[in-house]
């Protein structure tokens, strides 16, 4: 039973830290919140949460380090709450579908591009895309210069 809460608590914390750093944060927060909510005072809060993802968006120098040392405590707070009773395996393993369920989504999202026009009126197109390879525009119109 040992070797299970410990894989179980290492998955958990591996799923839960990198989806600190993704925009499925608020979902993942919630489901990790409402098993929190059932064990009691002592454990670990949504602050906690709140607090480690804090410092792996913060952008420090040693962004590798601090993200082994959050995966650290996570793999630690699980197992504790495993080894307590506090939360059942059944309990962990359903949360961590929920989890791992995130991370596919927001994998399988596209990166969102966002422009900004701005200098003045444009009088030509304006096009916002993601990539755009060899398109010319020969625009003429009353008023406008014309372009060689």
């Amino acid at each position: 039973m040992e070797s299970e809460f410990a894989a179980l608590a290492a998955s958990g914390a591996t799923t839960l830290v990198s989806l600190m750093v993704t925009d499925s944060w608020v979902q993942a927060r919630a489901v990790v919140g409402r098993l929190f909510s059932r064990t009691g005072p002592g454990g670990p809060t949504a602050a906690d949460l709140d607090a480690d993802r804090a410092r792996l968006t913060a952008g420090d120098a040693d962004d590798a380090q601090a993200t082994r040392e959050v995966k650290d405590r996570w793999r630690a707070d699980l197992y504790r709450l495993l080894r307590t009773d506090s939360v059942t395996a059944d309990d962990l393993h359903e949360v961590l579908s929920a989890l791992q369920q995130l991370v596919s989504t927001a994998q399988a999202r596209p990166e969102p591009v966002h422009n900004a026009v701005n200098g003045g009126v444009q009088h030509g197109p304006v096009i916002q895309s993601g990539r755009i390879t060899g398109l010319t525009f020969h625009v003429h119109g009353p008023g406008l210069p014309v372009q060689d």
